[in-house]
């Protein structure tokens, strides 16, 4: 039998009774240089991010952290469930709870 666990709270989630959210996160670096003509490139890459999510662990982490080099891709996966669902959805950056966090100059 296969556990889920929210990643954000810690709650048990069970596979057959439980409503389960995932949130997938990918962090890469912007080509905004590149020409159109490299579209072949493109789906070569494409390719191997669709390898490396096949391919993910289940602690929330891609098993390729520097896949392509010099750290220029990371893929995240996390399960959530319907609460922290619908706290991820009103503040996915987490922008809000920063805030609330500084502390005053002295």
């Amino acid at each position: 039998m296969v556990h889920y666990t929210c990643d954000m709270c810690g709650r048990p989630l069970l596979a057959d009774e439980d409503i389960r959210y995932v949130v997938k996160i990918e962090v890469y670096t912007a080509c905004d240089a590149m020409d159109d003509d490299d579209d072949d490139d493109d789906d070569d890459i494409d390719e191997e991010i669709w390898e490396m999510e096949e391919d993910e662990g289940r602690d929330g982490l891609s098993n390729h952290g520097d896949s392509l080099g010099n750290g220029e891709y990371k893929a995240f996966r996390f399960d959530l469930c319907v609460k922290c669902h619908k706290k991820y959805l009103q503040d996915p950056l987490f922008l809000k709870s920063w805030n609330r966090t500084r502390f005053s100059e002295n």
